[in-house]
C-alpha cells in the first residue's frame, strides 16, 4: 500500500487522488447540506458536537465497499463513544435513493448516506473512488486523513487481517491530540464519473446572458429586486459577479433557493427549487471564476418596477393599523383588529397582502370572526385568508373554490415584525377579490393542532403528532406546517382505508424563516375515513443556532420563543353536502394528539 506521510504537490499525490483539484490534508472542508438516504437532511457543520467526521465514499454493488462496511461498523462501535461521528456519502450517477435503499437493506449497513446527487459536493471534496474515507477535525473543519480503513482489501483479494490500520490510527492520534501517522494513503475502490469535473475546461465557457441570468430570472429576482425581501439586489452582472462565492454557498448549503420539500416526495405547482441541472450550472460558472463572456445582459433589461398588487385592482383594500418598528431588539407579537366595511355577504376568491416594509414584516395571519348579538364567537361564521410570509405569492382560490366573508365581520392581524437595522414604519394592505355569484364549492382549512407539547432540553430531536381522520370524499390542495425557531422537519402521512401509508408532504429542513404553503401540481382526491397524521420535529439543543435557550423545557406558546406544532389541510368536500353552509375556515374541533415521544436525545 502506497502511504504518504508529509503531504507535498507532487505526481505521487496527483496519481493517488485521480484529479489536481483534491483537496488536501490540511485544507479546510467547506459546509454542504445533502438529503441521506431516509430522505432526512444532513448538514457537515451541524455536527459541531462531535469531535471528528468520518466521512467514507459509498457506492452500490462496489466489492471494495461491501467488503469494508464490517469493518467501519466496529470502529463506529468503538469511537463514537468518544466523540467520533460516522458517515457516508455516494456520488455515483448511477444510484438512485430507491437502489441505496436496497443495497442498505441487502448488506445491512447501519449509518445515512448522504445522496450527492449533483455530485457538486463529490467534485469539492475531490472524492474519486468509492472506499475511500476523510477524517474531519470539527474544531477547524480540515481534513486531516483520507485515503484507506486500512491495508486489508486490495482489487479482488483480501487478507484475513489487517497489518496497517489508518484509519484507527489516525483516529488515535487526533483524539489524543499527538501527530497523525500518515495523513493520506492510496484508497482501492470503484471509479466515480464526475462527467461534469472532467469537463472543466468547459466551464468558463459557461453564458452568462443565455445560461446563468435566465436561471436567476426565473428563480431568484422575484426576492433579490430593488425594495424586494432579499437583501441585495440582482440588478446586473457586477452585482452578481461579486455576491457569487455566497451564491456558491448558499447553494451548497441549501439556503437558497428556499424551497425545504423533500423533491422525492410529491409534485408542488409552487416548487422553488432549482434543478440539479441549473445547481450543477451556476456552481462550475462561479467555480470557473463568473466570466462575463459577450451579450447584452439580461439583468439590465428587466422592468424594475413590480405592480402594487401582483392579481390587479382588488375589489376592497382594507389598511392595518401603522406601526413603528425599531431598529433593533425583539418585537412581540402585534395584534390588530380591523371591521368589515361591507354591508352584505361576499364571496371571496383572492386574498393578497402587500407589506408597508417587506424586511421588517416577516409574517401576517389573517382572521376573520362574526360576533353575534351577545358577544359570543360564531365559529361557523369565521376563517382566515391565510396572510404573508417571506417568499409569499398572491394565488387564486382553485377554480370554483370560495370563503364566505359575513357582513359585521371582525379581521384580527397577527403581525409578526423583525428589526433589521434601521427603524422604519409599517403600514400592511389587505386586498380582497370577490366573486360575481357564489362559487360551486366552499374552501375548507382544516387545523392539526398540539396544544399539550412539551419539548424537552438540550434534545436534539424530539418528534410529535397529530391526527385527523376525514368524515367525506375530499380533494386536497395543499398542506402548511408551522412551528417555530426549533422546528426542524415535518411530514405528513395518510394511512387510507385500506391500510395502505403514503408520505404527502415531507419537509426534512424545517426553517421557520420560510412558512411554505406546499401547493399540488394535481389536488390529490382523499376518501372517506383517511387519516392524516402530521409529524413535527424541534432541535432544543445548542446545535441549533436559532434556538434561544435549550436549557429550557418548550411547550405551546404564540411568540417565537415558544413554539408550535401547528399543520393545516386546504381542501374541499366531494359530497353534495358541502353546498349547505357549515364550518368555514380553520375547524379544530375534531383533532386529536399523540404525542411521539423523543425520537433521539
Amino acid at each position: 500500500m502506497l502511504k504518504i506521510k508529509k503531504v507535498i504537490p507532487s505526481i505521487i499525490t496527483l496519481l493517488l487522488m485521480g484529479q489536481a483539484s483534491a483537496l488536501m490534508p490540511g485544507d479546510r472542508v467547506e459546509n454542504f447540506k445533502l438529503l441521506d438516504h431516509q430522505g432526512k437532511s444532513q448538514e457537515l457543520y451541524y455536527n459541531s458536537d462531535a469531535t471528528v467526521i468520518v466521512l467514507m465514499v459509498q457506492g452500490n454493488g462496489c466489492p471494495i465497499v461491501r467488503n469494508a462496511m464490517p469493518a467501519l461498523h466496529e470502529l463506529r462501535a468503538r469511537y463514537e463513544q468518544q466523540g467520533v461521528r460516522f458517515l457516508l456519502i455516494n456520488s455515483n450517477l448511477q444510484d438512485t435513493r430507491a437502489t441505496v435503499n436496497d443495497e442498505v437493506d441487502q448488506f445491512g449497513y447501519e449509518l445515512p448516506i448522504l445522496m450527492d446527487e449533483s455530485q457538486l459536493i463529490g467534485e469539492a471534496l475531490g472524492l474519486d473512488r468509492t472506499g475511500e474515507v476523510l477524517v474531519i477535525d470539527t474544531a477547524e473543519w480540515k481534513l486531516r486523513y483520507r485515503g484507506a480503513i486500512d491495508d486489508r482489501l486490495t482489487y479482488e483479494r483480501q487478507q484475513a487481517k489487517a497489518r496497517e490500520h489508518y484509519l484507527e490510527d489516525a483516529l488515535d492520534a487526533l483524539l489524543s491530540e499527538n501527530p497523525i501517522p500518515w495523513q493520506q494513503t492510496g484508497s482501492p475502490g470503484c471509479l466515480i464519473n464526475f462527467t461534469d469535473r472532467d469537463n472543466r475546461l468547459n466551464h468558463k465557457k459557461i453564458s452568462y446572458t443565455e445560461m446563468i441570468a435566465p436561471i436567476l430570472i426565473d428563480n431568484c429576482v422575484i426576492c433579490h429586486n430593488p425594495g424586494g425581501i432579499g437583501p441585495w439586489a440582482m440588478t446586473d452582472y457586477n452585482m452578481i459577479k461579486g455576491f457569487s462565492p455566497m451564491m456558491r454557498e448558499v447553494i451548497r448549503t441549501g439556503r437558497m433557493p428556499p424551497w425545504h420539500a423533500d423533491p422525492h416526495v410529491g409534485d408542488f405547482a409552487n416548487d422553488r427549487s432549482l434543478s440539479i441541472s441549473e445547481m450543477q450550472t451556476l456552481v462550475h460558472w462561479i467555480e470557473a471564476g463568473s466570466p462575463r463572456g459577450d451579450g447584452v445582459d439580461p439583468l439590465t433589461t428587466l422592468v424594475k418596477e413590480k405592480p402594487e398588487w401582483r392579481l390587479g385592482q382588488p375589489d376592497l383594500v382594507i389598511n392595518l393599523p401603522s406601526y413603528e418598528v425599531p431598529a433593533s431588539g425583539v418585537v412581540d407579537y402585534q395584534y390588530f383588529q380591523v371591521n368589515n366595511p361591507l354591508d352584505h355577504d361576499v364571496w371571496v376568491k383572492a386574498a393578497e397582502l402587500v407589506p408597508g416594509d417587506s424586511q421588517a414584516l416577516h409574517h401576517v395571519i389573517t382572521r376573520f370572526t362574526l360576533i353575534s348579538d351577545d358577544n359570543a364567537f360564531t365559529r361557523r361564521d369565521g376563517g382566515g385568508f391565510g396572510g404573508y410570509v417571506p417568499g409569499y405569492e398572491a394565488n387564486w382560490m382553485p377554480r370554483d373554490t370560495g370563503i364566505l366573508l359575513p357582513a359585521g365581520a371582525e379581521f384580527t392581524f397577527q403581525m409578526h415584525y423583525t428589526p433589521y437595522g434601521k427603524a422604519t414604519t409599517d403600514q400592511s394592505r389587505l386586498g380582497l377579490y370577490f366573486h360575481d355569484t357564489p362559487p360551486t364549492h366552499r374552501l375548507v382549512v382544516t387545523a392539526l393542532i398540539n396544544l399539550q407539547l412539551r419539548i424537552p432540553p438540550n434534545t436534539k430531536e424530539h418528534s410529535e403528532e397529530v391526527s385527523y381522520v376525514f368524515p367525506d370524499d375530499v380533494l386536497v390542495y395543499g398542506m402548511l406546517p408551522h412551528a417555530h425557531y426549533r422546528g426542524k422537519a415535518a411530514r405528513y402521512n395518510a394511512v387510507y382505508p385500506d391500510g395502505r401509508e403514503e408520505i404527502l408532504l415531507s419537509v426534512p429542513d424545517y426553517d421557520f424563516n420560510w412558512q411554505t404553503f406546499y401547493r399540488f401540481e394535481k389536488p390529490r382526491r382523499i376518501p372517506k375515513g383517511t387519516r392524516i397524521t402530521f409529524t413535527m420535529t424541534w432541535d432544543n439543543s445548542v446545535q441549533n443556532p436559532a434556538n434561544p435557550d435549550p436549557e429550557k423545557e418548550i411547550r405551546w406558546g404564540r411568540q417565537s420563543w415558544h413554539e408550535m406544532q401547528f399543520g393545516t389541510i386546504s381542501f374541499r368536500l366531494l359530497t353534495e353536502e358541502e353546498r349547505i353552509p357549515g364550518t368555514t375556515g380553520i375547524d379544530e374541533t375534531t383533532i386529536t394528539v399523540r404525542s411521539a415521544g423523543i425520537t433521539s436525545p
